[in-house]
């Protein structure tokens, strides 16, 4: 049978990676794997024989067969040294890394939920396109090994295009290999080793791929922080400042960034989705704590000072204007609002998509990037993102986890809290003026 990958090939490259890819994500190779493996007797053994091809890395397209072992040991090894786990999840109760990948963990949970069922080919194409949006996210992290970093990233950006496309299953993910970034690195990491490096690297790129890192960046990590201040740290911003050391420079470069987009549109007099989209995102991020960007520098910023010092001034010469803009997006009953979206971990979330997804045998119209924005697809998604985020909240309510010795869910969509979040956010901006 031949063989994509051998050991007879020339050394590993990003562009060879992403032709490889390419030859099962483009076209219509994963509907050939889905039709195959939907042809087995239940849908237990049509998951095994997916689970053997998602821990090989090994594809059978017809008569050809795709190997990716060798791009996937070589980049998880090199992405594992720079201090991240992308392909894995953290294991709270053990203290260590799971030994299966974060895909196949979902397949064992669905096979536990549905495993007598009749083989469906929807779960199956879902699994095969999830597998693959997490190999593409370990690919987000190596854009900087060679060539022209902000080539590559358009080139995953097709890939991505491609894998949500119409030969896929109908999942979608993310709006953007941008948001594979945050995804990828999004995980509990024992070490953070690696958050300052790669922060140094994003800064390399070009201005709209920074600023699409930026947008989801400060929307998710908004999130992420007010979940941590209601849950975590007992409303206590001081210690979660303390806590939250890589997360506070990352936060600062994406709000600085968003700012200096929204700096440019003021200028140039445009407004429209845009705008609207940087404009939300800067009130997300800042909602978490914002005396700590405009207001005294805490220390989780002192490696970030110079960062901080140019979003503290930019805000207060555009703040006229903008805390206008925010009051827009005060929420309001009947209408979803992403600053009532509280969660641990961006990846968490959009593993809750999928399982959904495949639990329910059919697929949302909405990615992880739509549960961060109000605009998305109009106001018409407006119930669609509230059902969605509270069946997340539903699955994390069954499920919760041990935080501060009480058993707490890590999603949550709770409108009052939000509506406090915005109120206080508001005052601490206003005051700061």
């Amino acid at each position: 049978m031949p063989s994509f990958d051998s050991t007879k090939q020339p050394p590993r490259s990003f562009d060879g990676a992403c032709s490889l890819l390419e030859t099962i994500v483009a076209g219509s190779a994963r509907g050939t794997i889905a039709d195959e493996l939907s042809r087995s007797g239940n849908l237990r053994e049509a998951l095994l024989r997916l689970r053997d091809s998602m821990r090989s890395h090994a594809w059978k397209v017809g008569d050809r067969q795709v190997a990716l072992g060798r791009i996937v040991k070589d980049y998880d090894g090199q992405t594992r040294a720079d201090g991240f786990h992308v392909l894995h999840d953290w294991d709270g109760k053990a203290d260590t890394v799971n030994d299966d990948t974060i895909p196949v963990d979902v397949l064992h949970y669905v096979m536990e939920q549905r495993g007598r069922d009749s083989a469906d080919r929807h779960v199956v194409a879902v699994l095969i396109d999830y597998y693959f949006a997490h190999l593409l996210s370990l690919l987000s992290l190596r854009i900087w090994d060679e060539g022209n970093a902000d080539d590559n990233l358009d080139r995953l950006n097709r890939l991505v295009a491609e894998l949500q496309g119409p030969n896929g299953s109908g999942q979608r993910f993310v709006d953007n290999a941008e948001t594979l970034v945050l995804i990828a690195t999004s995980h509990f990491e024992a070490v953070e080793v690696g958050y300052g490096k790669l922060l140094d690297r994003v800064k390399t790129l070009n201005r709209p791929h920074r600023t699409n890192i930026a947008v989801g960046h400060a929307a998710s990590m908004g999130s992420h922080l007010r979940f941590g201040f209601e849950a975590t740290y007992a409303r206590d911003t001081t210690v979660m400042r303390d806590d939250n050391a890589a997360d506070y420079p990352w936060l600062c470069f994406a709000l600085l960034t968003a700012l200096r987009e929204y700096a440019r549109l003021h200028e140039e007099g445009i407004r429209g989705r845009d705008r609207d989209e940087i404009v939300e995102a800067l009130l997300n991020g800042l909602s978490a704590d914002p005396r700590a960007f405009i207001g005294q520098a805490p220390p989780s910023l002192s490696t970030a000072e110079r960062d901080r010092a140019e979003l503290a001034d930019l805000f207060h010469r555009y703040a006229a204007d903008l805390l206008p803009e925010f009051e827009r997006l005060r929420p309001c009953d009947g209408a979803y609002s992403p600053l009532a979206f509280f969660f641990n971990f961006s990846h968490n979330v959009l593993k809750g998509i999928v399982v959904d997804a495949l639990l329910r045998g059919r697929a949302w119209d909405l990615t992880f990037n739509d549960l961060l924005t109000t605009s998305s697809h109009g106001a018409a998604a407006s119930a669609p993102k509230e059902d969605l985020a509270k069946t997340l909240m539903g699955y994390a309510r069954r499920n919760p986890d041990r935080i501060r010795g009480r058993l707490m869910p890590v999603i949550v969509y709770d409108p009052a809290t939000g509506r406090e979040a915005f109120t206080a956010a508001m005052r601490k901006m206003r005051a700061s003026r």
